[in-house]
C-alpha cells in the first residue's frame, strides 16, 4: 500500500479485518468463560431487538448517513451511464447472484460439512449482504482509486434512496425462495429502524450543520469527529454479537471459512460485472472504479441489525453476515489495487469510445 492510500484510509479502517478477528475472539471467550454478561445485556430487549445492540449499530450507521448529500442527485441526467451500471448491478443482478452463489455452496458443495438447518441460515445471512450495496465504506475506496467523489455521492444517495423501497421486498422474496418464512412487519421495522431514522438524522443534522456553520466546517472539523465513532460501534457490536455466539464459534470454527468462499466469489464477481460493463459503455476510470466498489461491497452494518432482528443475536444468520466484515476490508484492498493498475488501459478505452 502506497503512501497515499495509508493517508487516505485510517488507521482502524486498514486494519479492520484484524480488529474483527480480535473481536471475534474477545467476545467468544466472554461467552465462554463469562457467560453472565450476554445473559444480563440479553434481558434488555424489546420486539425482539436487542436494545444495547441497537444503539451501537445506529452508532456506526448515523454518521454515514450524514456524509450522504442527496442535493448532488440534482445532476443524474449529466452522465447516467455509470449510474445505470450502479443500479442495474446491485439491484437486479446482485441479490441473486448472491442467492445462487450461496445455496449451491451452502446445500451442494458443503453438503457433507453443514446441515440442512446452518446451510438454511448462512443462505439468509447471505441474501442479507447481498441486498445491501455499500454506503459508507465505498468513498474509502472511490478515493482510493481516484474516482469521481461527487459522482460518487450520488450513486450512493440514489442507492440509499432505492433501499428504502427496494431491499425489504427484495429479502422477503429471496428467503421465501429458501424455505425462510420472514414476517413482513418486522422486516418493515427493522428497515425503518437501522435506514430511514438515521437517514433522516443524517439529513437534518447535515442540514443544520451546514446552515449555522458553513459546508467547509461540516466538511473539515464536524465529519472527521466521527471518523471513528462507526469503527468503534461495529467492533463493540461484534464483541456483544460473539459472546451471544461462542458456542457456535467454538463447535464450527471451519465454518467461518465455508461462509467467507462464497462470499469472496460473489464479491469478485459483481465487480467484474459493473467494472466490465462500464468498460464496455466507455466510462472513464473515475467512475467505473466506484461503480464497481459500491456493487462489490455490503452495507454490512444494516445487514447485521436486520439479522438480529430477524432471527436474534445468537443466530447462525447473524455469524454469516458477520464473516461478510471479515473479508470485505483484504478483498477490496486488493479490487483497489486491480483497479489502479488497469487506470491507463481503462482510460485508454474511454476516450477511444
Amino acid at each position: 500500500m502506497n503512501h497515499e492510500e495509508k493517508v487516505a484510509i485510517s488507521f482502524f479502517e486498514r486494519n479492520l479485518t484484524y480488529w474483527v478477528v480480535l473481536c471475534m475472539i474477545v467476545g467468544v471467550l466472554i461467552g465462554k468463560f463469562v457467560p453472565a454478561i450476554p445473559n444480563f445485556l440479553a434481558k434488555f430487549e424489546y420486539a425482539k431487538v436487542s436494545i444495547p445492540i441497537a444503539v451501537l449499530i445506529w452508532l456506526m450507521i448515523y454518521p454515514m448517513m450524514m456524509k450522504v448529500d442527496f442535493a448532488s442527485i440534482k445532476n443524474v441526467g449529466k452522465n447516467p451511464k455509470g449510474l445505470f451500471v450502479t443500479w442495474v448491478i446491485n439491484w437486479l443482478i446482485k441479490p441473486f447472484t448472491m442467492f445462487a452463489i450461496a445455496a449451491f455452496f451452502f446445500y451442494v458443495v458443503f453438503k457433507p460439512w453443514i446441515t440442512p438447518e446452518l446451510a438454511k441460515s448462512y443462505l439468509a445471512g447471505a441474501v442479507l449482504l447481498g441486498a445491501a450495496p455499500c454506503t459508507a465504506m465505498v468513498f474509502v475506496w472511490s478515493h482510493l482509486t481516484r474516482g469521481d467523489a461527487a459522482y460518487t455521492v450520488v450513486q450512493v444517495a440514489t442507492n440509499d434512496l432505492i433501499i428504502l423501497v427496494a431491499f425489504t421486498p427484495i429479502v422477503a422474496f429471496l428467503l421465501g425462495i429458501g424455505g425462510i418464512t420472514i414476517p413482513w412487519m418486522t422486516l418493515t421495522v427493522s428497515v425503518a429502524l437501522f435506514v430511514v431514522v438515521p437517514l433522516a438524522g443524517g439529513i437534518l443534522t447535515r442540514a443544520a450543520v451546514i446552515r449555522t456553520k458553513g459546508i467547509d466546517y461540516f466538511q473539515n472539523t464536524f465529519i472527521p469527529k466521527f471518523n471513528n465513532l462507526t469503527i468503534a460501534g461495529l467492533l463493540l457490536t461484534l464483541v456483544l454479537i460473539f459472546s451471544f455466539q461462542g458456542e457456535v464459534v467454538i463447535n464450527n470454527p471451519l465454518h467461518i471459512v465455508l461462509i467467507a468462499i462464497p462470499l469472496i466469489i460473489q464479491t469478485l464477481l459483481i465487480f467484474f460485472l459493473a467494472y466490465g460493463a462500464c468498460y464496455k459503455l466507455h466510462c472513464k476510470h473515475d467512475i467505473a472504479a466506484p461503480a464497481g466498489m459500491i456493487g462489490a461491497s455490503n452495507f454490512f452494518e444494516l445487514s447485521v441489525a436486520v439479522a438480529i432482528t430477524l432471527f436474534g443475536a445468537s443466530s447462525p444468520v447473524v455469524l454469516a453476515t458477520i464473516v461478510g466484515v471479515l473479508v470485505e476490508v483484504p478483498v477490496m484492498l486488493a479490487l483497489v489495487s486491480f483497479a489502479n493498475r488497469t487506470r491507463s488501459s481503462f482510460d485508454s478505452a474511454s476516450i477511444a469510445g
